[in-house]
């Protein structure tokens, strides 16, 4: 009998004792701030939707609005059947990931393999809004020339083809670009470069709008103004969420950021104001998103006055990269998403090699006397600037042995709106 008080009094002190580390593993503020940067993160693609949909003619408005949250939609189906397994699952070579949590089979409530104190199922749910974000970044490239069902397609490829291996090899521990040492805090790379050289891609494949100067204005600078309000506020969820944990590294990102996207902000302002004789609304709020961009990859690795110099740096490089583009060539790269999402996210990458600190988050970069580092992101931004383009260009070309991509120049002059979705931005 005392025996079996014993055995009675010791399983139920291990039930306690399991039950009380399983708490442990779960961080209830973790678990709220992560929570609460996908919610953040969310609001982006639809602020993305506004932004553009601002710049683009009126006759294009409801369309690239529609198509952002469309992407939104389709990229939730894609992440969650094989996208997030790709991407996250045991990894073939350090290129991709198995299926083995395809449909989010084996994962659940407990921690995985990433965010130690917050359930799987959200560290799923966070990366699925960078997964669905990045494709509607490429849109702006294409903007007022691409049939819906086309879009959608490519999409989907795009998503599984594309993102999904790209954010294995740098964010899956067993990536090959991650066991070589490139880091990317929060996606300067596996978003913003893919975005914006897949972007370059597609717009060298579709070609220029039959009215690429006559319609370069926006139609509704408030939405442009509202849209990079709210991706402003939606970037502390992108880069203060990555560190997956309600912490120190988290404030320093949170911090870092709204410096970045001041910085560019007012660089790119005051080269329009040196050439135009006056700031430019619009401008800024361009030169914010490139701030906000090229310190994405560098956000949980750099201190306070290195952003404030990576934003500085991103608004003029982007700045001269836009205009150059505009006067110099005939890219009818629409809304030059390479020049803000491409170029502040490659300079971004190489700056993390510059100025990265180890009194940040335990990784030196060359001015801190590694200059491995350096090396390392231009491998990455290398191998990442190579497969998006020639793998978005291939996309492409295989859709349109089936079906046209562009739509005629009867849709396109009576505008996308109308001739894609029989709807209007403006009655």
């Amino acid at each position: 009998m005392k025996k079996i008080s014993i055995l009675i009094l010791f399983l139920a002190m291990s039930v306690i004792l399991a039950s009380s580390v399983n708490a442990q593993e779960i961080n209830a503020g973790d678990v709220a701030w992560v929570a609460a940067a996908s919610a953040l993160v969310m609001i982006m693609t639809p602020a993305v939707g506004f932004f553009y949909g601002g710049l683009v003619h009126r006759k294009h408005a409801l369309s690239t609005i529609f198509q952002s949250i469309a992407i939104f939609a389709v990229v939730s189906i894609v992440w969650t059947l094989w996208g997030y397994s790709i991407a996250f699952g045991p990894s073939v070579n350090g290129y991709f990931g198995d299926l083995s949590k395809a449909g989010l089979n084996n994962v659940g409530a407990e921690p995985g393999d990433y965010g130690s104190t917050i359930p799987e199922w959200l560290f799923y749910f966070f990366q699925l809004k960078f997964a669905a974000i990045t494709p509607a970044l490429i849109i702006g490239a294409f903007a007022g020339r691409i049939r819906f069902s086309s879009l959608m397609l490519f999409t989907v490829l795009w998503t599984t083809l594309i993102y999904s291996p790209i954010a294995h090899w740098v964010w899956n521990a067993n990536g090959w670009l991650a066991k070589l040492g490139a880091i990317d805090f929060a996606g300067g790379t596996v978003v913003h470069i893919a975005a914006g050289v897949s972007a370059l891609a597609a717009a060298l494949f579709i070609g220029r709008s039959k009215d690429a100067v006559s319609e370069s204005k926006p139609n509704n600078v408030p939405f442009v103004i509202l849209g990079a309000a709210l991706l402003w506020f939606g970037w502390f969820g992108f880069n203060g969420g990555s560190a997956l944990a309600a912490n120190g590294l988290a404030a320093s990102a949170l911090v870092v950021t709204n410096l970045a996207a001041a910085a560019a902000g007012l660089s790119w302002m005051g080269i329009d104001w040196i050439r135009k004789g006056k700031p430019s609304a619009v401008g800024f709020a361009i030169g914010v998103i490139c701030g906000l961009v090229a310190i994405t990859p560098a956000s949980g690795f750099v201190g306070v006055i290195p952003s404030i110099i990576i934003g500085l740096f991103a608004g003029i490089l982007s700045n001269f990269i836009a205009n150059w583009r505009t006067t110099r060539t005939k890219i009818d790269d629409t809304l030059d998403v390479f020049a803000c999402h491409g170029a502040a996210g490659i300079w971004g990458a190489l700056a993390t090699g510059l100025f990265a600190s180890a009194a940040i988050n335990g990784i030196n970069g060359l001015f801190y006397g590694n200059p491995m580092q350096l090396v390392n992101q231009t491998i990455a931004v290398a191998a990442v600037v190579a497969y998006t383009f020639v793998g978005s260009y291939v996309l492409l070309k295989l859709i349109s042995l089936f079906k046209n991509i562009r739509v005629s120049k009867e849709e396109e002059e009576k505008g996308l709106d109308i001739s894609q979705h029989r709807e209007e931005a403006y009655g």
